[in-house]
């Protein structure tokens, strides 16, 4: 069709950064996440392991709510196990979390054919990625870290002796095995569900390919004798490693047969570049028209 009227111009406006770029898709992405009310529950049982455990430190640190309760009950010494157990916890949580908010991210633009749209913007792969993978770290790191240092906090005001002094290396040490843990959860659900178009197949993915390759290096290590298999076992790895970051003394059982925490890291970093190549040869601004 012929132009007659050429009044047309080039954008003069202002620019938006790429930093602003990136916002917009981060900003869709937790409104797609909170668009259901399963999102909301899933959060609240998520942070109920911390509540429980904050009314531990109340009870631990409160001589007068010890006597309402019962002065014959136990309760667990808050030190390094402790706040193990409350890092476990809340790590496996946001497991069920990613598997269900993750698929939600980035099913959608693949099973529409949206991706060629988004990324004909000014929207490189990268920042695309960046955009999904910046919503989950901010949904994970909710349940995790931040209700668990929450519990540091408040131990430290219950305290009636100086505590946080000699105990800052928890502080450090959930925080780091938080963020691996949040780290490989986002790199290792985007990727998998990049290759998978339905919502419910992908959450179960995520539960499969975290469970059953641990069952199979369990039988590998009871089959031949060895403790190799374990690092396809990655509760066993993400246990030991939080385990030596919070400096607590492992048992009987956790001494027989260690893995060195070398192996562990160069594990989740070789799985965690898997995974970005995955996701790099699944984010593609192309679509595929079959006739």
């Amino acid at each position: 069709m012929s132009v007659y009227k050429r009044t047309y111009s080039s954008y003069a406006g202002s620019l938006t950064t790429r930093w602003q770029r990136v916002g917009v898709l981060v900003r869709y992405g937790f409104a797609e996440v909170w668009s259901t009310k399963i999102t909301a529950i899933l959060f609240t049982i998520c942070l109920v392991p911390a509540l429980l455990f904050m009314f531990t430190i109340y009870l631990t640190n409160n001589p007068v709510a010890r006597l309402l309760v019962g002065p014959n009950m136990r309760l667990f010494p808050i030190d390094s196990r402790f706040f193990l157990v409350s890092l476990k916890a809340q790590c496996w949580l946001a497991l069920a979390f990613t598997a269900w908010i993750s698929p939600r991210l980035i099913s959608a633009d693949l099973a529409d054919n949206a991706l060629p749209i988004i990324l004909s913007h000014p929207i490189s792969r990268f920042e695309y990625v960046l955009g999904k993978l910046a919503v989950l770290f901010a949904c994970l790191s909710a349940v995790t870290w931040v209700p668990v240092l929450w519990l540091f906090v408040f131990q430290t005001y219950s305290s009636p002796v100086a505590w946080a002094s000699t105990h800052l290396f928890l502080a450090f040490g959930v925080l780091g095995g938080a963020l691996i843990w949040i780290c490989f959860l986002a790199l290792f659900s985007l990727a998998l569900s990049s290759w998978v178009r339905w919502r419910v197949v992908a959450t179960g993915l995520i539960f499969a390919s975290v469970f059953v390759p641990a069952g199979i290096g369990t039988i590998f290590n009871a089959v031949v004798r060895t403790r190799w298999g374990s690092l396809i076992n990655v509760p066993y790895m993400m246990s030991t490693l939080w385990q030596r970051l919070l400096q607590v003394v492992p048992t009987r059982f956790e001494l027989q047969q260690p893995l060195p925490t070398p192996a562990i890291v160069v594990t989740l970093l070789v799985v965690c570049a898997g995974c970005a190549a995955a996701l790099n040869a699944r984010i593609r601004a192309r679509e595929v028209v079959r006739g």
